[in-house]
């Protein structure tokens, strides 16, 4: 007896996914209506697929066979459905984006409104976290980091220019404690310091030509939140270590000053990434395209 194609649609969401839950948020369904699904395939097919425990989920040698067969075909399938739906129809869909928030906001600012504005029927979610998360164990299509943690057995898509880190204080807060000229003066300075969801706090690593300067400053605030952070400096409580574009408005209006700015390292920009060895839904890939479209024009702007 044949296999109907939700059955063989949540076989391969639970194998690429490695686990009931991860599947279920990824098809938008209960675990246990996935199970059930499972279930029911494996009696039409007289096999077991899967090799279950109360911790993992892991494919049969049968069930290896049977993703080998089905997978790429099931892709082959899905893009001619969604090609002939997009001819007809506009181009519909939801993609899930586990992003940190300076990595969410410059496509916000200016990819996301002519995207939106273009394909109406595609909705757009971004998960603000500044943990490292695992987006295929956690149900997203895809994640924005900066491009050295963007993990292997990734297709990465980098976009705008490379991040620079700055120091920052406001006028009056310079005034009142003065101006630090090397990284090591920081120490009598009140900093504002992040904390990372993990519970670990961020140290400041400053650089000049080959001389590298990491420091764990001391300060009487600590955040979670880049902005916040600015706004704590714009309050004058002290100098906060962001990246550069965050605070680049406020010093060019003359409310925020960066100080030691021969100390900016640089590190490469953001990208957006996803799974290679997962055809991408159509939703993603014209989103995919549009990142693209607009780095190559800044490019060509800077260049």
């Amino acid at each position: 007896m044949q296999a109907g194609i939700s059955e063989l649609t949540a076989f391969i969401a639970i194998a690429e996914q490695g686990s009931f839950r991860a599947a279920a948020l990824r098809l938008g369904v209960s675990p246990s209506a996935l199970s059930h699904a499972l279930r029911h395939l494996e009696a039409r097919l007289n096999v077991r697929l899967f090799n279950r425990t109360t911790r993992s989920v892991a494919l049969t040698e049968a069930g290896e066979k049977l993703l080998r067969r089905v997978a790429p075909a099931m892709a082959d399938l899905s893009e001619a459905m969604d090609e002939v739906a997009s001819a007809v129809n506009r181009p519909s869909g939801s993609i899930r984006i586990s992003a940190a928030e300076a990595g969410a906001k410059p496509l916000i600012r200016h990819v996301l409104p002519g995207f939106l504005a273009k394909y109406p029927n595609i909705h757009v979610e971004f998960v603000v976290d500044t943990r490292f998360v695992d987006i295929v164990a956690d149900g997203y299509d895809a994640g924005i980091r900066v491009h050295d943690d963007v993990p292997r057995d990734m297709v990465a898509v980098r976009f705008g220019p490379e991040m620079r880190f700055a120091a920052v204080a406001s006028p009056a807060y310079l005034a009142a404690h003065g101006t630090p000229a090397t990284p090591e003066e920081l120490a009598r300075h009140q900093c504002i310091r992040f904390r990372f969801a993990s519970g670990t706090l961020y140290r400041w690593n400053l650089e000049r030509g080959e001389k590298n300067v990491n420091i764990d400053v001391a300060g009487p605030m600590t955040l979670g939140n880049t902005t916040l952070m600015i706004e704590a400096a714009l309050g004058g409580i002290g100098i906060a270590w962001v990246p550069s574009y965050h605070a680049s408005e406020h010093v060019a209006a003359g409310r925020l000053v960066q100080v030691l700015e021969e100390w900016s390292p640089a590190m490469p920009g953001f990208c957006l990434y996803y799974p290679a060895n997962r055809h991408p839904p159509i939703a993603l890939r014209l989103l995919t395209e549009a990142i693209r479209e607009w780095h190559q024009s800044t490019a060509a702007v800077v260049a």
